[in-house]
């Protein structure tokens, strides 16, 4: 991610390679004293009529600011003030044990993520070793599509599907409840869809899998290659 999350400014962009050097080059926040809400790679407007603006102020507005607010309420005078977001998130995971923090630090790391996977005019299908990459451990890029869709279709309740490179350097989909990311257990992800309800109620109403289909329509992928190339 490059938006910023703390008072001047914060990139999120670089894959993990080790649980502590991971979260550094991936969401490099460097912290003073509040987190604030980073801004949108692209306008309220850009993925229309995909993704309407009026999601975007909800969800991004109203949410994502709440998880941003929420936490600095949870931290403040504490040692956590003092952390970047991904130590706050790794600390509060709490070796699978999390902290009420964990869950706030976690959903504003996740949703900066999110919106830097998806992108205006974009959609289509990756190229070059990320192609390649998904051609060889998915078998084709169809058939990531239907693991990758299944996974958000088959997440009971709120969470999010993942396309992650495994420690092996293998590329993986996986889904995760709640506000629970790869990086807690020491993945790399690349790719992320959030399938909480709010991420596309106002749009489909409760047509998930509509909205799950329709997402392959907004996916950067020079920005998951970008990724990639980081993470291997």
């Amino acid at each position: 991610m490059s938006a910023a999350i703390t008072q001047s400014r914060a990139i999120v962009s670089q894959p993990l390679v080790s649980k502590a050097r991971q979260c550094r080059r991936q969401m490099s926040v460097r912290v003073s004293a509040a987190f604030t809400l980073p801004p949108l790679p692209f306008e309220m407007d850009a993925l229309e009529p995909t993704m309407s603006k009026q999601t975007f102020e909800f969800h991004y507005g109203k949410h994502h600011a709440a998880y941003v607010n929420n936490l600095n309420g949870q931290i403040a005078g504490t040692d956590l003030e003092k952390m970047t977001i991904e130590e706050v998130m790794m600390k509060t995971w709490n070796n699978g044990n999390p902290t009420p923090e964990f869950n706030n630090a976690a959903q504003v790391v996740n949703h900066t993520f999110f919106w830097e996977s998806m992108g205006p005019n974009k959609g289509g299908a990756p190229a070059g070793d990320l192609a390649a990459a998904i051609d060889r451990d998915f078998g084709s890029f169809d058939a990531f599509k239907d693991a990758f869709k299944a996974a958000g279709a088959t997440q009971f309740g709120s969470g999010w599907a993942w396309l992650s490179v495994g420690s092996d350097g293998k590329l993986e989909v996986s889904k995760t409840p709640n506000a629970e990311n790869p990086w807690v257990h020491g993945k790399t992800p690349i790719l992320t869809m959030d399938v909480w309800e709010h991420a596309y109620y106002l749009d489909v109403q409760n047509r998930r899998p509509d909205y799950i289909g329709s997402f392959f329509d907004l996916i950067n992928w020079d920005k998951v290659a970008e990724r990639y190339a980081a993470a291997i």
